[in-house]
């Protein structure tokens, strides 16, 4: 990852310079120089404009010998610019046998940003390549064990409390839908209970994240087609990635915060004691679920998840996961989509942090009118509804097992990219972390 400082020993071969809107550039220009390069980039920008420029000169530099000398810009800018920078400097190279390393080091900030913000970069850029790691890394590498491990690591690291719960202490809480989904699985789940409770923490009750650790989904036995669906499924953790991360850069960074982070994880195969369509399992909360598809097997584990979040009496509750290909089919790859009962105050902060950092959201209704979508002949509920609206009745069916204030991010499109995007990268984009920190900074829940 690319070194941020105030002061450097070596001299720059690249510059950036901030430029009054009246002088005669592009919104973003540059120029190549004997010494290197020299860039420059109107003030008074959008900031969002502003971090696709800095991903635009990390591409050029990326492969040179070079110190950058960032120059001027409000501290609006400069941060911008260098979240930009540090976030395009992400590579996936674990698998390679000789994996290459990049060469442009070290940015050096004469700017009005001071060291907390530069500490703050660092930390966030951390945090979204952990996430981004976890989320690139095969099931070959990654099962639901070796998933929480990473989270034990993480704590260790930022210094807040990891517990992880083996299939013995699973079947004991009777999680129905995490075993059943499990079923199919050579490899046992794991639920993994993170906590940061710091003791100037402004919140009484703790904010539950709820992640969907879905480590490869194959449909189970109601498979799914390949190419184009499977063969992406490593993400499909992509929920668990981003709770852990948000956990782990708010105790980097010591957010007066008390947070729990709860993430259900296991592959989902037709192996041969597979659950079926057909099956009626029963839910760590008491109630009864028909399962008719089983690659609707997220809401399945995040459903004992979210009802365990009762144990903490938390103000809120929010789960992230890559849930439905009806979010993706609805808006894309450009924002995820929230519904919940919390308050619209809660909405609306919420959606103001996404605005700041530019990974937008996209409210949905939640009407109890979509309750039916979910009722079963045979049971309390069924695991999937009708050809329509699949998204809302997805979060209806989570809401079922909740009992505090709730948001459901169906984060499925933004989590990951076929195709390179700016700053955002190629794969696992680590969605939803730099939106939940700011949040969390920022509101009194």
């Amino acid at each position: 990852m690319l070194v941020l400082s105030k002061k450097s020993k070596n001299s720059p071969s690249a510059v950036v310079r901030f430029v009054s809107k009246g002088d005669q550039v592009k919104d973003f220009d540059y120029f190549k120089t004997k010494d290197g390069f020299e860039f420059e980039i109107k003030e008074g920008q959008v900031l969002e404009e502003i971090r696709i420029h800095g991903h635009a000169i990390e591409k050029h530099l990326h492969d040179s010998h070079a110190t950058l000398l960032l120059e001027n810009g409000s501290a609006n800018e400069a941060y911008a610019l260098l979240e930009g920078l540090l976030l395009s400097s992400y590579r996936f190279t674990q698998h390679f046998s000789k994996p290459t390393t990049a060469v442009f080091t070290e940015v050096v900030i004469k700017a009005d940003i001071n060291e907390a913000q530069l500490t703050e970069l660092h930390n966030m850029a951390k945090a979204v390549f952990k996430a981004r790691d976890l989320v690139n890394t095969p099931v070959s590498h990654l099962n639901a064990e070796q998933l929480a491990q990473a989270v034990v690591e993480m704590g260790e690291e930022a210094d807040f409390d990891v517990k992880v719960l083996e299939e013995t202490q699973i079947e004991t809480l009777k999680m129905g839908g995490l075993l059943a989904v499990n079923k199919g699985s050579i490899d046992p789940p794991t639920f993994t209970i993170a906590e940061y409770k710091p003791k100037n923490a402004k919140n009484k009750k703790p904010i539950v994240l709820v992640g969907k650790g879905v480590v490869y989904d194959t449909g189970g036995l109601s498979l799914k087609p390949t190419p184009g669906s499977m063969d992406t499924m490593k993400g499909d953790m992509a929920g668990a990635a981003t709770m852990a991360a948000v956990i782990y850069l708010a105790a980097l960074q010591k957010l007066p915060v008390h947070i729990v982070a709860l993430l259900p994880a296991t592959d989902n195969r037709p192996g041969g004691n597979a659950y079926a369509p057909g099956d009626v399992i029963t839910m760590f909360d008491g109630t009864t679920v028909e399962v008719l598809n089983t690659d609707a097997e997220g809401r399945m584990i995040l459903a004992d998840a979210l009802a365990y979040s009762k144990k903490f009496d938390p103000a809120l509750v929010i789960d992230a996961a890559t849930l439905t290909g009806a979010a993706l089919r609805a808006i894309g790859t450009e924002a995820s989509i929230i519904m919940g009962n919390a308050a619209d105050s809660i909405f609306e902060n919420l959606e103001q942090s996404a605005n700041a950092v530019h990974e937008r959201v996209v409210r949905f209704p939640f009407w109890d009118d979509y309750k039916k979508h979910m009722k079963s002949k045979i049971a309390d509920l069924k695991n999937i509804g009708g050809p329509n609206a699949g998204m809302i009745s997805a979060g209806k069916f989570l809401e079922h097992f909740v009992e505090a204030p709730y948001i459901h991010m169906d984060i499925a499109g933004p989590a990951w990219l076929d195709a390179p995007e700016n700053y955002k990268g190629e794969g696992g984009t680590g969605a939803g972390i730099r939106l939940l920190y700011h949040f969390l900074k920022t509101n009194n829940i």
